[in-house]
Parts: structure tokens; C-alpha cells; sequence
């Protein structure tokens, strides 16, 4: 699968988001749309996209505001602004009986979505699937504490860090037993590429939101993954998304960590086309 040059969705506040379109086999093939994690890109989606482009299904990836080739736009950085870029992305495409499936901040992309833009996921999908994700706050008990961590991420000290000979090892608590170096220079590569700011508001947000209300709403048929090694999104923030989610299931992968989608593509695409054959 060679990947064509992106498209610009531009959204009201100003922001360009870079989207890639591969096509499926025909008009009709069913159609994922893939939201990325915080301080990612599409990259990360990249295995998975050829698994399901392998077998005809038409592949939506995009970066996130702020991340890899999109801009930043004037509104804030917070996960109810992503639930707009979904929207927009998803008007652009024209796309519907959509699989959504986000990874991380991809998840609380959907998930927001169904808390801000409800209509849109009632109209678009057929079914999401949540992988290494939260539905609540991700920050420190103390508002100072989340003050602390806001302020670290968004450091030029931890751009600097990871940009550095060593960065792989500043990544590696994110993923569990036996990651590729390739996998690590690929996830240091994004979140140290990514500005400052943009992991800090992000992160702030993430502080703050409390998606159960629009989780608890959704009518759509759900599946939960997450890792048993996940330590950035812990297994017991999957467990409350499954509890919340009406008919939800949840599928947990032995030793592995937050980044599913490169650490196990062939688990999450047998979900994501169990999704999308369901």
C-alpha cells in the first residue's frame, strides 16, 4: 500500500487538518476512520491501515490539531474541540456506517464526540472501538500536581530530551514486554516533534474531562482494548469505560502496553474488522 499525498479539511476556527484517504475495494467498501493519540500522528495508525486496506476496506487517517501536519487553529486545545475536527473530518469525507476507532486521545475523540456531537455519531457510525483510552481525568489528584505536569510536558527541556540520542528510553514506559527500537524511535520522534504547548493543552485537558456522560450514551455496538502493561492509560480506566458504555465489551491483550496499534496491529485490525463485518 503506497500512501497518497493528504488532503486539508479546513475547520471554522482556522486550523488545516491533514487527512489521508485510502480508498477501499469500490464505492461500497466499508469505511474506519482512525483519530490518533496525544503527542502522536497518523504514523502510529500506519500498520493497522495497511491490514485493513489488505482487505478492501477504505482507511481514514488524519493528524490531529496541532500534531504533524495540521495546525493549531485559533480554539482551544481541549478534547471538545477534537470532537469538532471529527466532525469536520467526517462531513469532508462524506463518509458513513463508519467504524470509529481512536487510540488514546483517538478514543476520547470519539468518545467526546458522542458528549458534544451526538447527531454526528447517531448519523456516521456504525460501531467505535476504544484502544488505550480514558473517559476521565488522566491527571494528578492536586491541582498543583497537574500544574507540575502540564508545565514538564510542555517544556523545550523534554523536546530537547527526546530528541536526543536517548530519547527511546523516555518512551519506553509506554509500551510492554519486547517493544521494536523502530516503535520507540517513531513514538519519541512524534511527541518530541510535537510543540510544547500543544502537549501541554492537551494534557490539561485530559486533566479535566469527564466523558461518562456522553459514553453512557452511546447506541452504538463498542468494543474496549486495552493492555495489561498499560501504565498511561491503566486497565481500570478500561473497565469504566465498559461499565458506562451500554453492551460494551472489552478485550484485554497479556503484556502489552498504551500503544496497541504498533504493538499488536494484527489484535486491534481483528477487532476493528470484527467491527466492521458486525
Amino acid at each position: 500500500m503506497s500512501q497518497p499525498e493528504y488532503a486539508v479539511v479546513r475547520t471554522l476556527d482556522g486550523a488545516e487538518l491533514a487527512v489521508w484517504d485510502l480508498a477501499g475495494d469500490g464505492p461500497d467498501a466499508p469505511v474506519v476512520v482512525l483519530p490518533h493519540g496525544w503527542g502522536c500522528g497518523h504514523q502510529v495508525w500506519l500498520p493497522v491501515a495497511r491490514r485493513l486496506h489488505e482487505q478492501g476496506v477504505r482507511v481514514v487517517l488524519y493528524d490531529q490539531r496541532g500534531h504533524g501536519l495540521s495546525t493549531r487553529g485559533t480554539s482551544p486545545l481541549t478534547v471538545e474541540t477534537l470532537a469538532h475536527d471529527l466532525t469536520a473530518i467526517l462531513e469532508a469525507t462524506d463518509v458513513r456506517d463508519v467504524v470509529l476507532a481512536g487510540h488514546s486521545m483517538g478514543g476520547m475523540t470519539i468518545m467526546s464526540l458522542a458528549a458534544h456531537r451526538p447527531d454526528v455519531l447517531k448519523e456516521r457510525a456504525k460501531a467505535t472501538v476504544l484502544i488505550s483510552t480514558a473517559a476521565t481525568d488522566l491527571g494528578s489528584r492536586s491541582a498543583r500536581g497537574t500544574r507540575l505536569a502540564t508545565a514538564m510536558v510542555a517544556s523545550p527541556v523534554v523536546s530537547r530530551a527526546m530528541q536526543s540520542r536517548y530519547g527511546h528510553v523516555l518512551v519506553r514506559s509506554s509500551f510492554g514486554e519486547n517493544p521494536l527500537r523502530a516503535h520507540l524511535d517513531l513514538t519519541r520522534d512524534l511527541f518530541g516533534g510535537t510543540h510544547g504547548t500543544v502537549r501541554g493543552d492537551f494534557l490539561l485537558s485530559m486533566s479535566r474531562m469527564d466523558l461518562l456522560e456522553g459514553a453512557a450514551a452511546m447506541e452504538v455496538p463498542t468494543t474496549v482494548m486495552v493492555g495489561t502493561r498499560d501504565a498511561l492509560t491503566l486497565p481500570k480506566k478500561a473497565d469504566q469505560i465498559v461499565a458506562t458504555v451500554p453492551g460494551a465489551r472489552l478485550v484485554t491483550l497479556q503484556n502489552r502496553g498504551h500503544m496497541l496499534p504498533l504493538e499488536d496491529p494484527d489484535s486491534v485490525t481483528d477487532e476493528i474488522a470484527r467491527a466492521v463485518k458486525g
